[in-house]
This record gives C-alpha cells, sequence and structure tokens, in this order.
C-alpha cells in the first residue's frame, strides 16, 4: 500500500496512534467565520443549585427551607438588587457584575420533567428538544448548519466526555487536556516524513506533539497518573483535580482569539447531595476562575464581542436533605457573563418558595424555557432568524418577545 497522508490519518492505528482524534491532525482550514462575535458554552454537569448560587433572600419562605444553608448578606453573601444574593463563591464575578458583563436567569428549565435523571437531563439540555431522540445531534451543531461558510475550526467542543452538544453534521473540532499523541519515536519520524511537503499539516503535528509533551509534564508535577474510565454518575460528583478548568479556559480563549467563534465544554462536581456547603463553594470557585481565565485570555477587543451561556441539567430540591445537601430537582439557573451581555441583572419570573408553588410540592417552579434565552443569545450573536432557531436548532421552541440580553 502507498503510504499518503491520506492513508495515514485513515489507518493511523497501524502507527500505535489515533492521529484522526486529535483536532490539529483533522483537515481544518482556517477561514473566517460569517460572523464576529465570540460564543462559550459550559455545561454544569450534577445539577447546580439555584437557590444558593443566587440567593433570593428577600422571599419571605426562603430562611424557613433552608437551615444549614441559610444564605443572604447576613451569611456573607454579597447583595446584588436587594432580593438577591450572590454566593461567597462566585465573588470574584462581582466586577462583572458591578460593570454589567454578568447577569442571571433565575426558574429556568428544559422540558424535562418526573425522573429527575442526570443522564436524560443532560442529553435533553443539549439535545435543545422537546423530548429525547425528537432530533439528531446538539443544539450547538445544528446552528452551525444554519450558517453558511461554518468550518470546523469555527467551533471547539473541548474535554474528553462526550458532548452530545456539538454533535452532528457541521463539522468540529475537538481538544481535551491529557489526551494527546502517544506516539512511538519511530511513528513520529515516519509521520512527519510523509507529511514534510505540507507545511499546514507539518506544523499541526509538531504544535500536537507539543501539546501532549506539555500535558504529560503538567501531569507528572501534579503526581497524577492514569485516570481511568470512572462512571458518569461519579465524576459528576467528584471535583475535577488540579486546574484543568483554567486549562481549558486558556485554550478556548487562544482560539476564539482566532478565526473560532464557538467553544464548549463542561465542569463536573455540581451534584451536592451532601456537604452542599463545602462542595458547591469550590464548584462556584472553579467556574468563577474559569470565566476570568477566559475574559484575561480573550483581552478587552474581544472580550467585549463574547457571551459566556453556563448551563446545567436542573435545579436541586428547595428543602435541604438530612446530610446537609439537597437532591435532584427542576427549575434551576443560568449564569451569562461577557462584554457583549446587557448584565447587572437577575432576569426570570421569581416563582415564589411557598409550598403551593412549588413544583411537586418540592422543587423551584420552572416560569421559562432555557432553551428560549439560548435561542435570544443565538439570534443576536449570529443573525440565525427565528424561524430557522425555532424549527431547527430548538425544534418546537417558541421564542416569543426579546429577552433582551445582548448589548
Amino acid at each position: 500500500m502507498q503510504l499518503t497522508r491520506r492513508s495515514l490519518l485513515t489507518h493511523s492505528s497501524a502507527l500505535g496512534c489515533s492521529l484522526a482524534a486529535s483536532p490539529l491532525l483533522t483537515p481544518v482550514t482556517f477561514a473566517a467565520a460569517p460572523w464576529d462575535t465570540r460564543l462559550v458554552v459550559i455545561i454544569l454537569r450534577g445539577g447546580m443549585d439555584a437557590l444558593d448560587a443566587v440567593q433570593p433572600y428577600g422571599d419571605p419562605d426562603y430562611a424557613g427551607l433552608r437551615q444549614s444553608l441559610r444564605g443572604g448578606p447576613a451569611a456573607g453573601a454579597a447583595d446584588l438588587d436587594g432580593f438577591y444574593a450572590l454566593h461567597p463563591g462566585l465573588a470574584p464575578l462581582l466586577p462583572l457584575w458591578r460593570g454589567r458583563e454578568l447577569a442571571f436567569v433565575q426558574a429556568v428549565s428544559t422540558p424535562y420533567r418526573g425522573r429527575r435523571s442526570h443522564f436524560d437531563g443532560q442529553d435533553l439540555l443539549e439535545a435543545g428538544t422537546a423530548g429525547l431522540r425528537q432530533a439528531e445531534g446538539g443544539w450547538l451543531n445544528r446552528l452551525l448548519q444554519q450558517m453558511p461558510g461554518a468550518e470546523a475550526r469555527t467551533a471547539f467542543a473541548i474535554g474528553q466526555e462526550r458532548m452530545l452538544l456539538t454533535e452532528g453534521g457541521a463539522p468540529v473540532s475537538q481538544w481535551a487536556p491529557g489526551a494527546g499523541l502517544m506516539m512511538s519515536p519511530q511513528a513520529e519520524r515516519l509521520a512527519a516524513l510523509l507529511m514534510e511537503d505540507d507545511p499546514l499539516f507539518h506544523a499541526a503535528l509538531n504544535e500536537a506533539l507539543e501539546l501532549t509533551r506539555q500535558d504529560m509534564d503538567l501531569e507528572a508535577a501534579q503526581g497524577g497518573g492514569e485516570a481511568g474510565n470512572e462512571d458518569m454518575m461519579m465524576s459528576m460528583m467528584t471535583a475535577p483535580k488540579g486546574k484543568v478548568h483554567n486549562e481549558v479556559a486558556a485554550y478556548a480563549a487562544q482560539q476564539l482569539r482566532g478565526d473560532t467563534r464557538i467553544a464548549a465544554f463542561s465542569i463536573n462536581g455540581w451534584d451536592t447531595h451532601s456537604r452542599q456547603a463545602y462542595g458547591l463553594k469550590n464548584a462556584l470557585g472553579r467556574l468563577s476562575e474559569t470565566i476570568l481565565t477566559l475574559q484575561n485570555g480573550l483581552g478587552p477587543d474581544v472580550w467585549s464581542k463574547t457571551a459566556v451561556a453556563a448551563v446545567t441539567e436542573f435545579g436541586r430540591t428547595v428543602r435541604e436533605n438530612g446530610t446537609g445537601g439537597t437532591d435532584h430537582g427542576t427549575g434551576g439557573a443560568m449564569l451569562l457573563a461577557g462584554g457583549a451581555i446587557r448584565g447587572g441583572r437577575v432576569l426570570g419570573r421569581w416563582p415564589g418558595l411557598a409550598e403551593a408553588d412549588l413544583y411537586d410540592r418540592r422543587d423551584l417552579m420552572p416560569t421559562a424555557d432555557v432553551r428560549r434565552s439560548l435561542a435570544w443569545l443565538l439570534h443576536g450573536l449570529t443573525g440565525v432568524g427565528k424561524g430557522g432557531l425555532e424549527a431547527n436548532v430548538f425544534p418546537g421552541l417558541e421564542m416569543g418577545s426579546d429577552l433582551g440580553l445582548l448589548l
């Protein structure tokens, strides 16, 4: 068989590696995308507690429902507007709030109801449909299919786990910290010889190998080893080790400074069944660091036209459980950040916390579909029309009137 770059990418397992799986060795181009704004989508896997992250201390029923988790300014939370207070874990983002580059949408959810399964909830969140398996792939990929000129480096799916959000017919590049190219010296030499006449691929190979070496050096310095295949439930309950979230955010910012227009990744550690006071503070701290790393990496010019949306599969129960935590709920909160956001506001219609106002007498009642906020965000950032968003990106959604999320 005559070896060519195509056969190398197709049959790379013969070299003891998986070159085709690396975004830096995928045949991508670096043409400008058809819009100039940036979008970062962060999936908060595990179910973030909306009532602890953005605390409705002004609700008369709040204090009675939260004993050890009681928030508000008296407990060290930062007052936002006289009704809501910001959890101390998000305190690093207060300058963004004051600069009107941070906002929240309370009491939102996907159409998912009933079983409160992480698996189904996340699939529905990323599919963007009213029910499971009602459309192919994820809503971000279907957005790209609406945009002529979108190419593989227009959007990056970042991380090691599956991202249904970006699956589909449109090309999407993928990168994961620590998931580099494991090649023998002989394989490296053979790949270099095959690609030496192609400057783009030769440079891409060198970049991919250098990223692998950096990741291995970082893992060794942190004393890490092979993580193994933890199940999804354990990964959602377990906080990420080290500063991987900062690595991911820094890499996303690097790509977004160029031709990339969309980046998507997830942060685990939001399933706070017990010891929530400890676990949620750390999780919110990681989210704060992630957003600030994005801001610093993008620089003022690109940050000014960037929107970050952090969403979760469902909220948590309004009452604490017996282990200092909360259980799977329904209504949750969405975080928005970026220079393109019209911030300094907590949006959404508050349903109240009286027992008669709760969903199933246990959960925060959703008053809006989270897909509506996402759809208006996409409309303002990319110019895709309401018709395409309602029919193709979020099938069956009625967007209603403009929510005014963007400047």
